[in-house]
């Protein structure tokens, strides 16, 4: 089985620096259409088995625009499973702004997880961010699927799909977040054990 991972499409916080989580949610940019529909273009002839998105708007219009592309276009499934990192009180805060506040834990968060204190911001644990994506492929995906696409978010997955390849906290990050509308691949045969195919790759921005 193939699991085709995407962030979803740059949108206005996205542009102005903010931190996006669950509960934040603001509009793609007018460009991040074409963006989205040159993925979507790439993935056409792949037949998704399943296609599953975060129930917050920019990761539904993004799962949109790509099946609007598909030959064998796939019922689009929202799950909270999917939604961005819940950020508590950082939500929405200019990142300039707070990095000058907490220098030490916005490096941590950027750079090292696995002393990122969560708690000071109410926001949710590392634990708890890449745990929910984890139960979610393995009490709700069937393993005998070929492809399933799944539309997220850069903080989340980028935590998550890392976690799910075996590293720990502090590693989770150490390859810089995910772009906008990017694509990664991971491969199993269990829903257990992954094998990293394509990481973060944005080729399809140019063509």
């Amino acid at each position: 089985m193939k699991l085709y991972f995407v962030r979803h499409g740059k949108t206005l916080w996205n542009e102005e620096g903010r931190f996006q989580g669950a509960k934040g949610d603001s509009p793609l940019l007018e460009e991040s259409y074409d963006t989205i529909a040159k993925l979507g273009k790439r993935l056409a002839d792949v037949h998704f088995d399943k296609v599953y998105s975060s129930d917050l708007k920019r990761a539904k219009v993004t799962a949109k625009l790509i099946m609007a592309q598909s030959h064998t276009p796939t019922e689009i499934i929202t799950t909270k499973a999917l939604r961005e990192w819940d950020l508590g009180k950082l939500e929405g805060q200019k990142i300039s702004l707070v990095k000058s506040i907490y220098p030490s834990q916005m490096n941590a968060f950027s750079h090292n997880l696995g002393v990122f204190k969560a708690h000071n911001f109410e926001a949710e644990s590392v634990y708890q961010a890449t745990h929910r994506l984890e139960v979610f492929l393995q009490e709700k995906v069937d393993k005998q699927l070929d492809n399933i696409l799944l539309v997220g978010h850069g903080a989340h997955l980028t935590a998550s799909i890392r976690s799910l390849l075996g590293f720990e906290p502090a590693l989770l990050r150490a390859q810089g977040g995910l772009d906008n509308a990017s694509l990664t691949i991971l491969e199993t045969d269990d829903l257990k054990n992954y094998t990293l195919k394509l990481w973060n790759d944005t080729s399809h921005y140019n063509n």
